[in-house]
């Protein structure tokens, strides 16, 4: 990197920070900093939420799964089948119910149908499994900015973290929202420019797709069911897992469902879902074809993968240094793009860091002050607004510097850091919308019964990880989700249920929609142009 990508990036950062400086201006409490006072358009919110989850961990991770990663290949774009499904099943039975309560955390609303064990057992898991797993995406950007600027790791960990924290605290959600629409026009500059340049580099497209392993061209596996059979991203389990793993990552997240609450009402909050549906398939395309590109260069330059830094692996207790694939585009663009272009690169990769970074740490902060200092320690009304300001930001640095932490701890849990972070979620995801749908779809749910139930779909997932390695990740999602309903519904009927009275209209029943929701749009149609949608994507994985 030279003088003119430095200025780039430094010029980005500090925008960033100026941008928080202004727009934070005028927060009076938790609602504005949280919520944004419930005024943001449900387009930026739209942006936001596919920027958060098309992160570092896909500008690295993706383009490692498609090219060299075991497995791996175009099989991930499976998962994509799931999206638009799954964004129906949310519209119809989860966020409209949040939104509707007026709830800043999500947890909140489990305390009002079923109470206050499970908001607290929820919102702690939450708290704990996302900012490990967004540790992931920190140590992603640190290893890059290890290489490029070659600094100490720890350096460029706290480097990523501190500018994040500091716009992040300062201008609260709506400065998220901002800057993660800035951040992904970034993000998508920067994949369709590192696509063009490995294809030309490679001799065009046509070359591409000669020499790229032909075997990892294939986007549909139909040889197992990853149930003991070991084939982790065969069709059934990615479309399946796939559905549960984004219902409860769209539905039940409060990272996601905190900046589709700052809509102004429940139609502006589904339009939001109903752009990812649509618009999330292009731009994973997107990055899986950077893969393919990549790839193809690395096979027809023999030196490049033996350029890329090295990890070190523990096996049986024999350690080993192989490729870290996760280098392979920064490896690429510092060595093959032009100045400038070099820096606008990288700003897109700490534009992805960022823009899973900010979010995660404000959700997180809003979740451990609504659901664990509101609750047990003093309620909002005992504090002034600028008590209540500098709890939120507080709070926002302390998560800040806990994700920073957990960074340094895994390095190792996979070859390619998009499976990692998958795997980390889909170890918690299904028992977290387990217990939503309990209380949501289940009026005979209570309390005890949801919490019996998260502990046990919890276990049997942490028992699989260990001990039945064979069974894939992605049914976790499933496994977690069928056992926290089944056991919590078994508990549930030795228990007493909520009366009708405390729960009127916290659980789904058909006409709510029309009846409480009040909704302005016909959804119907929406839903329809989603169901289809999927087919037009399972059409064109056929085509591969």
């Amino acid at each position: 990197m030279n003088g003119i990508d430095w200025a780039l990036m430094i010029v980005y950062m500090a925008g960033l920070i100026y941008m928080s400086m202004r727009i934070g201006k005028g927060q009076a409490n938790e609602r504005d900093y949280y919520l944004g006072s419930n005024r943001v358009h449900w387009f930026p919110v739209g942006v936001s939420t596919m920027a958060t989850q098309l992160s570092t961990n896909s500008l690295l991770g993706a383009p490692a799964f498609v090219a060299f990663s075991v497995g791996g290949g175009l099989l991930w774009l499976q998962y994509e089948l799931a999206v638009p499904l799954a964004m129906i099943f949310v519209m119809i039975f989860l966020v409209p119910f949040f939104k509707k309560s007026g709830v800043i955390s999500i947890y909140e609303y489990l305390e009002k149908r079923l109470g206050v064990e499970t908001r607290t057992l929820l919102s702690v898991l939450f708290q704990f499994i996302v900012a490990f797993g967004t540790g992931v995406t920190v140590y992603g950007i640190s290893i890059v900015l290890e290489a490029v600027m070659g600094i100490p790791f720890w350096v460029a960990v706290v480097l990523l973290g501190v500018v994040t924290v500091i716009y992040d605290t300062l201008g609260g959600i709506r400065s998220v929202i901002a800057s993660d629409v800035i951040q992904m026009l970034i993000l998508v500059i920067g994949v369709i420019i590192t696509a063009m340049y490995a294809t030309n580099l490679s001799g065009g497209l046509e070359s591409v797709l000669t020499h790229f392993d032909a075997n990892r061209l294939s986007a549909l596996d139909f040889s197992g069911t990853g149930l003991g059979d070991g084939a982790v991203f065969s069709f059934l389990p990615m479309l399946i897992g796939g559905f549960f793993l984004y219902v409860a990552y769209y539905g039940c997240n409060q990272t996601q469902v905190q900046r589709q609450l700052s809509t102004k009402d429940v139609d502006d909050t589904n339009m939001a879902l109903f752009m990812n549906g649509l618009v999330r398939f292009p731009i994973v395309l997107g990055y899986c074809f950077m893969g393919v590109a990549v790839g193809a260069f690395a096979t027809l330059n023999t030196g490049f993968l033996a350029s890329l830094p090295t990890r070190e692996v523990i096996e049986a207790g024999v350690v080993s240094h192989v490729p870290n694939f996760n280098m392979a585009v920064p490896t690429f663009v510092l060595g093959y793009l032009p100045h400038g272009v070099i820096g606008l690169i990288m700003v897109a990769l700490f534009a992805a860091a960022m823009s899973s970074l900010d979010s995660t740490i404000n959700s997180l902060s809003a979740a451990s002050v609504r659901d664990i200092i509101d609750r047990f320690i003093q309620k909002e009304d005992q504090r002034s607004h600028r008590q209540d300001m500098f709890l939120s930001k507080a709070m926002t640095v302390f998560w800040g510097a806990a994700c920073i932490f957990f960074a340094f701890f895994v390095g190792n849990i996979s070859d390619s850091i998009i499976v990692t972070v998958n795997k980390i979620g889909s170890l918690a995801n299904g028992s977290i919308l387990g217990a939503f749908l309990l209380a949501i779809l289940i009026p005979r749910a209570t309390d005890r019964g949801a919490v019996v139930g998260i502990v046990a779909g919890f276990a049997v997932n942490l028992y699989l990880w260990v001990y039945v390695p064979s069974v894939s990740w992605l049914w976790w999602n499933v496994i977690g989700c069928v056992v926290t309903v089944g056991i919590g519904y078994a508990i549930s009927l030795f228990g007493t249920p909520i009366g009708a009275g405390v729960s009127e209209n916290l659980v789904w029943s058909r006409g709510i929609g029309e009846r409480y929701f009040k909704y302005r749009l016909n959804w119907k149609k929406y839903y329809a142009i989603l169901v289809t949608y999927f087919f037009i994507m399972l059409a064109l994985l056929f085509a591969f």
